[in-house]
């Protein structure tokens, strides 16, 4: 699915509160709202080009009131401010074009959603225009804010650019999304203090993929599902935010035999991560307990 997205994006009155790469807003006045879902691969542009692609994490819904704004004259819907031009509004109805500065207000019951993609994010600003996208759209001349996608086609397009996208990482999240690890294996799990605290406590300032890094940036990283234990006991080591986040989608995993690091092909065109690959880990005096989820997380992400 296409989205667009926009500083100033709107639609019959007020502004939606997008985050560009974190969070996507609409409510029921926009056609085909109800078409998205949990798990969906979405494709975030501007109108000119293509921003990014992640997977669709959650959607949370709300009750609230809109002021609609319509035309005076004919009582049309489309009349969006304008950025410089004077009067401020003008109706997109091509049979009135009445230009105005104060719309009629008609307050309106919605239903809000939110929905979040951060986990699966992947910028690939100007990798492809709006014409071209477009053209990938099921329906190329619609003009909606939501547009269907051939996924297979957008992933063809991009691929024959030459350019070594990583569409794995959103593949993998969508795939881990709709198999209901979307809270267990993706979602970073700040405010855990006493459980960060220990992990501190036991390696010292130091990630497990990388070695010596700054605390600031160290994660507590589960060895297991949280969501399904409901606590923090079990395996855990600290990892740099970036690879716990790779950890998390199984674009690192490590190997149960030798402890070695595993980075997925989808990110070998990152010389930061591919580096990684086979190197041990750069802590020693791993638990059973730590054992025996390393050789889990494995079996998810690497075993048929």
């Amino acid at each position: 699915m296409a989205l667009y997205t926009g500083e100033d994006r709107a639609r019959s009155g007020d502004l939606y509160d997008d985050v560009l790469g974190e969070r996507y807003s609409w409510d029921s006045t926009v056609p085909n709202h109800a078409t998205v879902a949990v798990g969906d691969i979405i494709v975030l542009w501007n109108g000119e080009t293509l921003l990014g692609i992640s997977a669709l994490e959650s959607i949370k819904t709300s009750s609230g009131v809109k002021d609609i704004h319509r035309c005076p004259q004919c009582q049309n819907t489309e009349v969006n401010p304008r950025k410089t031009l004077t009067p401020l509004y003008r109706c997109a109805n091509t049979d009135c074009n009445f230009e105005f500065d104060v719309p009629v207000k008609e307050p309106k019951e919605v239903t809000r959603f939110r929905g979040t993609y951060e986990p699966g994010w992947v910028d690939m600003a100007g990798a492809l225009s709006g014409r071209e996208l477009r053209q990938l759209c099921v329906k190329p001349r619609s003009q909606n804010s939501f547009r269907e996608l051939k996924w297979d086609a957008v992933h063809a397009a991009l691929a024959g650019k030459g350019e070594a996208l990583p569409l794995g990482v959103v593949e993998k999240t969508e795939k881990a999304i709709a198999g209901g690890h979307s809270t267990a294996t993706v979602r970073v799990r700040r405010g855990q203090a006493n459980f960060r605290k220990k992990l501190l406590d036991t390696y010292g300032e130091t990630c497990a993929f990388s070695g010596p890094t700054p605390a600031v940036v160290l994660e507590a990283a589960h060895l297991y599902s949280y969501a399904d234990t409901g606590d923090h006991n079990g395996g855990g080591f600290l990892l740099r935010r970036d690879l716990h986040r790779l950890f998390d989608l199984g674009l690192i995993a490590i190997r149960p035999d030798t402890l070695a690091l595993d980075v997925a092909t989808d990110v070998h065109g990152y010389p930061l991560y591919k580096c990684l690959h086979d190197q041990p880990l750069a802590i020693t005096a791993l638990s059973n307990k730590q054992r025996t989820w390393i050789a889990t997380h494995w079996q998810m992400h690497r075993e048929p």
